[in-house]
């Protein structure tokens, strides 16, 4: 079983919560740098730590003041350079307008395979479009037709509305739970 592929957001938070664990003194463990990170960006750690290495090789000094003068690093300082550089290199909105371009076409694509298969398949224009939006709505996408489809009828609304209102009295606070509704 694979993991899921991260989005550009999820990797874009995943490398701020990293580098502030970092900047805190935690450490990040190095499978999690690499679900994170490129590979371009992990050699570039590996390169600077090297170059320190090098420098030390070098440069030999005995206190701390001698070693800010020569310049070294740790291994720790290095990582979270390349994690800033990394996180200033991309810009929140433009990732996040990606994102909604990428599910964009991901709607679009969906749509026009399901409408498209089930005219070939003699389908009539109108049962087309309603076989196409309720993949979208499989798909948990935005249907074309801008119906809303979360309840099915209404004893799902009323039992949503009353977990919702219970949750609030108990102070749950559970995103995930309504996005699967």
């Amino acid at each position: 079983m694979c993991m899921p592929k991260l989005t550009e957001a999820q990797r874009y938070e995943k490398l701020r919560e990293q580098l502030a664990d970092l900047k805190a003194g935690k450490e990040v463990e190095a499978r999690k740098m690499k679900t994170i990170l490129t590979d371009v960006q992990l050699k570039a750690i590996n390169d600077k730590w090297k170059e320190q290495l090098d420098l030390r090789e070098k440069v030999k000094a005995k206190t701390k003041e001698q070693q800010q003068a020569a310049g070294y690093k740790s291994k720790r300082e290095v990582q979270i350079e390349v994690y800033e550089d990394t996180v200033h290199a991309l810009d929140p909105l433009t990732v996040l307008q990606n994102e909604l371009k990428d599910k964009e076409v991901k709607r679009a694509k969906i749509y026009m395979k399901s409408y498209t298969t089930a005219r070939k398949e003699g389908k009539e224009r109108h049962q087309a479009e309603s076989i196409a939006n309720n993949d979208l709505t499989r798909a948990h996408l935005q249907r074309f037709d801008g119906s809303d489809r979360k309840f099915r009828n209404k004893r799902d609304k009323e039992v949503h509305e009353l977990e919702a209102q219970l949750k609030k009295q108990l102070g749950i606070k559970d995103t995930h739970d309504e996005d699967e509704t």
